[in-house]
């Protein structure tokens, strides 16, 4: 199976890189070149033009910042949709709107392919170790003929059902790990101005009912003070703001959700609209002089997870 991939970003690069080093014929494109060349530095093919791999390549991977990026990969001149047709699939691994990738897999259709909804969640540590967590909306029969590639790309695979689940899934994930993000930056800041001991006080959430994926991760990046978790402040506003359009469409009156989105506004208006998403706990410390850092936590995350084979996780209700 031919394999091409579009985005070579933190996450796209990630990604990417697993299914070359387990030896898939791989294509891409990004519109660094750099980013390319090293991927054709290491075996890949350079893809030309999103219609070039999509004539060529039996399953096509998009894994791009933004809905915009999405759109305009697939329908530009050159884009995937001039070179895909019948037999064909289409993975859209980007966090994205549910009626935008509904749209978009309608057209792809059209020309006789399949579109697969394909987000991921856990991290780019994750990502490059394949153990990563991946949602596919699609049919049934789509499914399980990608399931062996959705299976080198991560360890936990759910089958969410139509397109759009998955999106919609994956964007009500990223609101949870935001809120304990904010939580985590409140616990952090308060513990250290009632005198806590931060490594200490690291460990203790760890071990209690308080912990969470959020703080086992980005709370080391946080105290060690690179703050960089390799995910910025405009994905996380894109990614709230995509929940609370949710919310307001099925009448839920959300409350920590528009705090949430003013929170990230503030933030980005004060460290720049691309800063890490970990910045946000400076205006905590900006407002308590404090400052949240212990020694001994790493600059990144790391996943010592070995490579290993993903496998479809079934609801209980399936079983």
């Amino acid at each position: 199976m031919h394999v091409g991939f579009i985005g070579l970003g933190h996450a796209g690069g990630a990604l990417a890189g697993n299914l070359l080093a387990n030896g898939v014929t791989l294509s891409v494109h990004d519109l660094d070149a750099a980013a390319v060349a090293r991927f054709v530095a290491d075996g890949a093919l350079a893809g030309g033009s999103p219609k070039a791999m999509a004539e060529r390549c039996d399953v096509m991977i998009t894994c791009l910042p933004s809905p915009a990026a999405s759109r305009a990969v697939l329908e530009g001149e050159d884009g995937i949709l001039a070179g895909i047709g019948p037999g064909k699939v289409w993975l859209e691994m980007s966090t994205t709107d549910a009626a935008e990738i509904g749209r978009l897999a309608a057209l792809v259709e059209a020309k006789g392919a399949n579109a697969v909804d394909c987000p991921v969640s856990g991290g780019v540590h994750r990502a490059a170790t394949g153990n990563i967590s991946i949602f596919a909306g699609c049919r049934r029969d789509v499914f399980e003929r990608v399931l062996p590639v959705l299976k080198i790309l991560g360890r936990n695979i759910l089958h969410t059902g139509p397109v759009g689940s998955a999106s919609t899934l994956k964007v009500m994930t990223n609101y949870l790990a935001t809120a304990n993000l904010l939580t985590v930056c409140e616990a952090l800041v308060t513990m250290k101005a009632a005198g806590m001991d931060l490594a200490t006080t690291y460990e203790a959430i760890r071990i209690s009912s308080g912990t969470s994926f959020v703080h086992e991760t980005e709370s080391q990046v946080i105290l060690n003070g690179s703050r960089d978790i390799s995910f910025s402040m405009d994905l996380v506003q894109k990614d709230i703001g995509l929940f609370q359009k949710i919310a307001e469409k099925h009448g839920v009156p959300l409350e920590i959700s528009p705090l949430m989105i003013d929170i990230f506004t503030d933030g980005q208006r004060r460290y720049g609209e691309r800063a890490n998403s970990d910045d946000i706990i400076r205006r905590l410390e900006e407002a308590t002089g404090l400052s949240i850092l212990a020694d001994g936590f790493p600059a990144e995350m790391v996943d010592d997870q070995p490579f290993g084979l993903g496998e479809e996780v079934v609801p209980r209700s399936r079983r």
